[in-house]
């Protein structure tokens, strides 16, 4: 068989030899080609043998049905241990989330409440960051049981969060709930005589109504518009010059139902021996009105002052009243000088706009409104009162016990008595007393020499002890229990701004304020009072010389002037 020749006209097996021949000629060994042939055979026998031999060794051997099945369930559990571990890792930035959900919200609200520093707010932030960052760590890059101690921490931190956001949500609605107030109720009555066989409005269809416009006309008015409006008719009414005469009039049987403002049941009954016992009601009907809101005083920069008025009541703050607690309080806040003054309940003043310059009771002026009040001890002392503050005896005791009592001085030792609302021993000097104690300590009179005019001075004592306990730092983790407390016993017309720029402005340098107490005074007589018509009732005639010098000495702390004597409220 012809072989083919190569390109070159050599055959392709003789290739193999002539390599040889060359390295056998290089070496000086001399072969013919047959032995060329016969070596070449064998070298590419050995060369297969050897691949061949590597190939063999490269299997393995045979494994057992134990080995394959332990093999199987090794690869299934790094599965399954794979799998969990990325499910732990889920569950972790689920944690994560909600820590940060957590997080954002405690930062809003306390944003929202906006009562703290800027550096606070930062630095409150940046704790919560590096919380956030422990939490992602431990998640990303920690193994075994250190992940589990992470979705733990994650967790309490995700509930302290929301207990702290509660909080502040809390602590925020009361202070609007305080803030900004401006109604005020006055709850009108029609009664009867006990013995009379009305026992509801519409049995008393017939009847004559007796009615007065001497006090507190323009609710009179409105009573009797409900009453036609249920009656579905208009009724007839008899107007009488005074309360005194319309309450002697129903127990004179010469009229039978009358309709006033229930805030006088107490000067009704003074007006008519046993009205109180021989009378019923059988129709309420609650007039709202709208005071006046808070003027646009920079509270944190300008001398201001405010009306405390102490109402003699237990429940809603927003009924009007007889004002037992009558004290006006000029604070400077540049000098941080407050002037405490205390004028008697029965200091015999004009009312303004209501007695048409017939005096009566400073008390009784609480019962036209907190408005009328103000009026009244501006025209005394001459001096503007933008705010308000009132608080009632149920408010007074709970923020006291809140506070965890107060430190108060006494000028004098006296026991009050079960009329005050409990039977204290009161040392003088410093008392520490609670709430039912601290409540006691301000209202008695009798106890004392000089009866209501030192009522007045323990009423500023104890003010001024609630100062020094509520301007400390440490309260500020009282303060959502204090406000959630005042949100239903304390109102002011003061704007919740005005009292975010106080409290900042108090966090911010942390002010010592000097507390300086005066008290009018005057002399003890009867006379007549306006919202009794001819009745006598004791009065405190004022003195004219201690009215001039408490009105000086407003104008002095508005012009920034410090006062001598003043006792010092630590703010550090």
């Amino acid at each position: 068989m012809v072989q083919k020749e190569s390109g070159n006209g050599k055959l392709p097996e003789n290739r193999p030899v002539r390599r040889q021949k060359r390295r056998a000629d290089a070496s000086g060994q001399k072969k013919s080609d047959s032995d060329y042939n016969l070596d070449e055979g064998q070298e590419r026998t050995t060369t297969r043998k050897r691949k061949t031999e590597g190939t063999r060794r490269k299997i393995p051997d045979r494994l057992t049905e134990e080995e394959k099945r332990a093999r199987r369930l090794k690869e299934i559990g790094r599965r399954k241990e794979r799998k969990a571990e990325r499910a732990g890792a889920a569950r972790g930035m689920v944690f994560f989330t909600f820590q940060l959900a957590a997080s954002l919200a405690f930062l809003w609200l306390l944003c929202w409440m906006d009562i703290l520093l800027m550096e606070y707010l930062l630095g409150i932030a940046g704790v919560l960051l590096v919380l956030l960052g422990i939490t992602l760590i431990s998640q990303l890059a920690v193994r075994g049981k250190g992940k589990i101690v992470g979705k733990v921490f994650s967790f309490l931190m995700t509930i302290v969060l929301a207990v702290g956001s509660f909080y502040v949500y809390k602590t925020g609605g009361a202070l609007l709930s305080i803030a900004g107030g401006g109604s005020e109720s006055h709850k009108m009555v029609a009664v009867v005589r006990e013995s009379d066989k009305a026992e509801e409005l519409s049995d008393a269809e017939d009847y004559v109504f007796g009615i007065q416009y001497a006090t507190d006309g323009e609710n009179t008015d409105k009573a009797l518009s409900n009453i036609n409006k249920q009656l579905k008719k208009s009724i007839d009414t008899e107007v009488f010059d005074n309360m005194e005469e319309m309450a002697q009039a129903l127990m004179d049987e010469e009229i039978d139902i009358i309709v006033y403002d229930s805030n006088y049941q107490n000067t009704m009954e003074k007006a008519s021996e046993g009205f109180g016992s021989n009378t019923r009601v059988i129709y309420e009907y609650t007039v709202e009105e709208t005071q006046d809101v808070s003027l646009d005083v920079p509270v944190q920069s300008e001398p201001f002052t405010v009306y405390i008025s102490g109402i003699d009541i237990y429940g809603n703050v927003e009924d009007s009243s007889r004002s037992d607690v009558n004290i006006i309080a000029t604070v400077n806040p540049t000098t941080h000088q407050i002037l405490l003054v205390t004028t008697p309940r029965d200091y015999y003043v004009e009312i303004p706009g209501i007695s048409g310059g017939m005096k009566d009771k400073l008390t009784h002026a609480g019962n036209y409104g907190v408005d009328v009040s103000i009026d009244t001890l501006e025209e005394l002392y001459q001096v503007s009162i933008p705010f308000y503050g009132r608080l009632n005896f149920t408010s007074f005791i709970n923020i006291i016990d809140i506070l965890g009592g107060v430190d108060v001085e006494s000028e004098y030792a006296f026991t009050t008595g079960t009329d005050a609302g409990a039977v204290v021993e009161i040392q003088e000097g410093t008392n520490h007393l609670d709430g039912q104690e601290a409540l006691a300590f301000a209202r008695e009179r009798h106890a004392l020499v000089d009866g209501d005019n030192q009522r007045g001075k323990n009423q500023e004592a104890l003010i001024t002890a609630m100062i020094k306990k509520m301007v400390s730092p440490s309260m500020i983790v009282k303060a959502a229990d204090i406000l959630d407390e005042a949100a239903d016993s304390v109102e002011t017309n003061m704007s919740m701004k005005q009292i975010r720029a106080l409290i900042k402005q108090q966090l911010s340098d942390h002010s010592d304020w000097q507390i300086y107490s005066m008290a009018a005074d005057g002399i003890g007589g009867q006379e007549m009072c306006y919202s009794t018509g001819s009745q006598y009732l004791y009065v405190t005639i004022p003195n004219e010389d201690t009215v001039a010098e408490i009105a000086d000495m407003i104008n002095k702390v508005e012009a920034g002037e410090m006062i001598e004597g003043s006792e010092t409220a630590d703010g550090t």
